[in-house]
């Protein structure tokens, strides 16, 4: 399979380069030529299935052409050795709990599986040591490093925004040591995924280093999140459930909902999609205007989502060849403050007993405003109601109670380095290493 550049102004790449190399030499992101629809019988027989069979399945028409399929199916399999469960929260309404992995947020699918894919691709080139730069807002950083760490041949500098992530958010990749470098940037997500951005750029950088990208910019971070979008229909099949199905995802860098519009092209039947923003309501607004006007991230209670620049914008636009009309149709929009995830949270907590994380509550909130009848909706629920401690128990008056996976963690020393926003100064830092 060749991957080509949103851009049109590199080469075309193997699924390989495309992988290593993270961002286009032009600066576009990789799209494979072709998305291949998956034969009826999959979809008849979904019910059936495993999550690690369903995965396996989608990702053979992914990557089946560039990776040998016993190799593959280790990958896949290894992965996923954890459950995303659609949970009922009310009726019509499923939570797809993504959180059950190590580092308990959806992003452990992505890393978990380029970290064995890249380890993979490196073994077989003879390389001796990438490097990966990984942005975070929060739950990023920890899956990468986590699904990374003690991988041979590979270093990660994890970069976030000084004070911007939450406490057990910032010890899952700041204590591991290792090969897992933290960086405190002293400025905003936008600034962190600009310094990655413009290094993958720099001539003198790349000669001096190989780097590639772990965030949903690479092929092989944001492709396998869409093996749960899969699942999530088989579960609900399995109940009767999958006749209307509306799938609302909470957005920030975009990465998440394009692999199910990724779905959608193979022949998953999801009605139509929702796009939850909080006040980075970028998209939001483009779906209203037809105009797209990235603009600085606003700090907010969903921190994961606050990105005013979403990059994977670009793929959403390859995939409906730059047609407004035709993104309009498939996925709708909506936008909440911080007051009215609060609300979210505490309403839905008191009416149902489920405890929603900041983000999960965008989700839900627009299915509860927007679920049309005999339509049903489920929400990704991306983290686990804990990793946003001080917030959640702040809304909901009660104490939450701390899985042991995060536990561990937070008995962890602190071990980051400070680093300023200027491209300078990072480019210095990375040149002596």
């Amino acid at each position: 399979m060749k991957y080509y550049s949103t851009n049109h102004q590199a080469p075309e790449a193997s699924l390989q380069e495309a992988v290593v190399k993270g961002l286009a030499s032009d600066k576009g992101l990789y799209m494979p030529e072709v998305i291949k629809p998956l034969p009826s019988l999959f979809y008849d027989n979904i019910e059936n299935l495993s999550f690690q069979e369903i995965a396996y399945q989608v990702a053979d028409a992914f990557f089946g052409e560039d990776v040998p399929a016993d190799v593959l199916k280790e990958i896949v399999y290894d992965t996923l050795s954890f459950d995303v469960p659609a949970v009922k929260v009310k009726e019509n309404i499923y939570s797809l709990e993504l959180f059950h992995g190590p580092t308990l947020a959806f992003k452990d699918v992505g890393g978990r599986f380029m970290a064995r894919l890249l380890g993979y691709f490196i073994r077989k080139e003879g390389q001796k040591q990438v490097n990966v730069l990984v942005a975070t807002s929060g739950d990023t950083g920890s899956a990468v490093a986590n699904g990374f760490l003690g991988v041979e041949g590979i270093h990660v500098y994890v970069l976030y925004p000084k004070g911007k992530v939450s406490e057990i958010q910032e010890k899952q990749f700041t204590t591991l040591g290792q090969n897992i470098t933290a960086l405190e940037v002293d400025g905003t997500f936008d600034d962190c995924q600009a310094l990655v951005k413009n290094a993958f750029m720099d001539a003198e950088l790349n000669a001096h280093m190989k780097l590639t990208s772990a965030n949903s910019i690479n092929v092989a971070r944001f492709l396998p999140q869409a093996f749960y979008y899969f699942y999530a229909y088989a579960q609900l099949k399995k109940v009767g459930k999958a006749d209307n199905l509306v799938v609302c995802v909470p957005s920030g860098n975009f990465g998440n909902i394009t692999a199910g519009l990724f779905g959608k092209r193979m022949g998953l039947p999801v009605k139509r999609f929702i796009a939850s923003n909080n006040a980075n309501d970028i998209f939001y607004q483009y779906l209203q205007t037809a105009q797209y006007n990235p603009c600085p991230s606003k700090a907010t209670i969903a921190n994961a989502m606050d990105v005013g620049d979403p990059s994977n914008f670009a793929r959403v636009l390859a995939l409906y060849e730059n047609s407004h009309k035709a993104i309009a149709k498939e996925i709708s929009g909506a936008t909440y403050t911080d007051e009215q995830i609060r609300e979210t949270v505490k309403k839905a907590y008191q009416e149902t007993g489920y405890l929603l994380d900041p983000h999960g509550a965008c989700g839900y909130r627009a299915l509860e405003e927007g679920l049309q009848d005999g339509e049903v909706g489920v929400f990704l629920e991306t983290a686990h109601p804990a990793k946003f401690l001080e917030t959640v128990e702040g809304i909901i008056g009660e104490q939450v109670e701390i899985p042991a996976k995060l536990q561990a963690f937070m008995k962890g020393t602190k071990q980051s380095l400070p680093m300023s926003k200027d491209f300078a100064s990072f480019k210095a830092y990375l040149m002596k290493v």
